[in-house]
């Protein structure tokens, strides 16, 4: 009995310092992104796994676009999946630049430049109340064991939920992904050239 019992301590004291260590990374992260430290995002961020991310909903909301109005072929879908992912892989690059980063966590929001729409409405991870961990448990979704999706917006349905993903590496969680609102991400798909 007292073997299960510290079995089952020992895994509460693990559950507690897994979302212990998640619930201190992203208030590092929302308190960088309010007092706008660029340094601190960059150093929490991990800008190869979240440049994939942006890229792959640009490409999926650009494949729905031309989805919605003719049939798109698989051997359209790889060749869209290719040179639409280098096309919207330099928009995402353009995206995570140093400054553009801690402007999208900061106010959700981003200017327009060559190659880039602009775009708001993005909920900004710094208006995120990081104090509460409980109202922060609502918000968390378990991605896999090493990743977790944090919601961003006020909404969960599908058409305007936002959420930050952080990813366990090493002894730390890392932002990883940037889920965008669907119209943000029809925004930024309807800048790709069309067929």
């Amino acid at each position: 009995m007292r073997w299960f019992l510290g079995t089952i301590a020992a895994l509460i004291v693990a559950v507690a310092i897994y979302l212990g260590l998640a619930a201190s990374s992203l208030a590092t992260l929302a308190s960088a992104a309010r007092a706008g430290d660029v340094a601190k995002i960059l150093e929490k961020t991990d800008v190869k796994a979240l440049s994939r991310s942006l890229t792959n909903q640009i490409v999926n909301a650009y494949l729905d676009r031309i989805g919605a109005t003719r049939k798109v072929g698989a051997m359209e879908k790889m060749l869209i999946n290719t040179y639409g992912a280098t096309i919207a892989d330099a928009m995402a690059a353009k995206m995570l630049t140093a400054d553009n980063l801690t402007l999208i966590l900061r106010s959700g929001k981003i200017e327009a430049s060559q190659g880039l729409p602009a775009f708001s409405g993005l909920p900004a991870l710094a208006d995120l109340h990081t104090g509460n961990w409980l109202s922060l448990l609502g918000r968390v979704n378990f991605i896999q064991p090493v990743l977790l999706g944090i919601r961003v917006s006020d909404k969960s349905d599908p058409e305007n939920y936002a959420a930050i993903n952080l990813h366990f590496e090493g002894t730390e969680w890392r932002l990883s992904g940037i889920e965008l609102p669907k119209p943000i991400a029809r925004t930024l798909a309807a800048s790709l050239p069309v067929k």
